[in-house]
């Protein structure tokens, strides 16, 4: 078998955003908000694209932002109607709770409400115990994660967030992992509710939880996150907003005024890096016979939307019949022709594939869409097509 590989110049078309990617870190050509933080972060969730950091790399006790993690590795590894058992361990957890009594069993789904809305420390070590087989065995799981994530600054040792030597993250690791929680549509519901009732077998009266987020109700397009405090992390808090299709995260470690300072962030990210439309699906690519496979969008600034680079790589494979001594196409990617790879500042932020004309464009499943645990079929959707992009990428 062999490879024709054709390399073009293309001013027309950018990429499609694969997580194995990396993603750039907008440059300081605009002067970012001011903060009380210690560190913090801002983050285009769509793209991943880093647009402010202050001190982003430096590793920091995180509070309750660790129920994130928590959160998503519970909804990828467990089903949600669940039931998790609070055991002796999980029971009277020190810090935040859901007073949740010995023995009690609560479906996995509302006890991530109650992890989430009112940072349940119970609830956090109730859930490891019943994914994980024991809280050791759950870290082991947030670690891991947190490396397939690409989350290089990061450690956990509990699932709560609890001070402890060696559970640490930072800002920019901390948006990272929220950009990709949020893709997940049980995690982005759950944080995005601002009020949840949940039965309560030993009571009459049942669980009653208000969001301890006040952006939810502070700012306009609100949608999440988590709230954080412990007396040597000080205040944490991630939040997230939507406006005008664009959703982003905003991250503060150790900040005594976050509510403000988070308003201004998400402001300053709305107002100066605006998602921009920059391909549509199944657009013809220019004296070619391809198709885009997948539309792009992408948040640039003003200054950055003339410095997009495009290059239209092209791979054709073709074998020798031993039998007829004829020569055969074959096309082991169902018409997938190549990829467009685009760059900003000189970095790859990601590759659209492109398609023959009138060949079988597979749809991009819709996350809102995915099952239970849905994130784990985006991902097998996403590996799928990394391992169909490999071979093409191979040499």
């Amino acid at each position: 078998m062999r490879k024709i590989t054709k390399v073009i110049a293309c001013m027309l078309i950018p990429v499609f955003l694969l997580s194995s990617l990396g993603t750039t870190q907008a440059q300081a050509t605009i002067q970012g908000p001011s903060t009380h933080a210690q560190s913090a972060a801002l983050i285009d969730v769509t793209s991943g694209r880093i647009l402010y950091s202050k001190d982003g790399d430096k590793e920091l006790r995180i509070a309750s932002l660790t129920k994130i993690m928590t959160a998503i590795v519970a909804i990828e590894h467990s089903k949600l109607d669940d039931k998790v058992k609070v055991s002796p361990s999980a029971f009277a957890k020190e810090g935040s709770s859901l007073y949740l009594k010995l023995g009690e069993e609560m479906t996995l789904e509302n006890m991530l409400y109650g992890l989430m809305l009112r940072s349940g420390n119970d609830a956090a070590s109730a859930i490891a115990e019943h994914v994980g087989g024991s809280e050791e065995g759950f870290v082991l799981l947030m670690n891991k994660k947190a490396e397939q994530i690409g989350l290089t600054h990061s450690h956990f040792m509990n699932p709560h967030g609890l001070d402890a030597e060696g559970h640490y993250s930072t800002a920019n690791d901390l948006a990272r992992l929220t950009a990709y929680a949020l893709h997940n549509p049980v995690f982005k519901r759950i944080v995005a509710t601002e009020d949840k009732s949940a039965p309560n077998p030993n009571e009459s009266w049942e669980y009653s939880w208000h969001n301890k987020n006040k952006m939810l109700r502070m700012y306009e397009g609100a949608d999440g996150v988590k709230t954080g405090y412990t007396k040597k992390a000080f205040r944490c808090l991630v939040s997230s907003a939507t406006r005008n299709g664009q959703q982003l995260a905003a991250v503060t470690l150790n900040d005594g005024n976050d509510w403000n300072d988070h308003a201004r962030m998400l402001d300053f990210g709305f107002e100066y890096f605006p998602l921009v439309e920059v391909a549509k699906q199944e657009q013809p690519v220019q004296n070619t016979d391809v198709v885009t496979g997948r539309g792009f969008w992408y948040p640039l600034a003003k200054s950055e939307q003339g410095s997009l680079t495009k290059k239209l790589i092209l791979h054709e494979s073709r074998t020798q019949s031993e039998t007829d001594g004829k020569e055969q196409s074959t096309d082991p990617s169902f018409g997938l022709a190549g990829r467009i790879d685009m760059q900003l500042d000189g970095k790859l932020v990601g590759s659209i594939p492109v398609y023959r004309k009138g060949s079988y464009i597979p749809p991009e499943p819709k996350t809102e869409d995915a099952t239970l645990g849905g994130i784990g079929d985006v991902s097998s959707w996403a590996a799928a097509w990394r391992a169909v992009l490999s071979h093409l990428l191979s040499p």
